[in-house]
């Protein structure tokens, strides 16, 4: 009976870089637009 792999297990090297690209490609638009957002709801509550 061979183990079953465990869900913890980190992702193999080959596809790290394709994880790591698919959290930027979501990641970065995402804080840029949490970041106009703070930026222009200070401007409509202080003037």
């Amino acid at each position: 009976m061979t183990p079953s792999p465990r869900p913890s297990d980190p992702a193999p090297p080959c596809r790290r870089p394709l994880i790591i690209g698919a959290w930027l490609w979501v990641g970065l638009p995402l804080a840029y637009g949490l970041y106009e957002l703070v930026h222009k709801a200070k401007q409509l509550f202080t003037g």
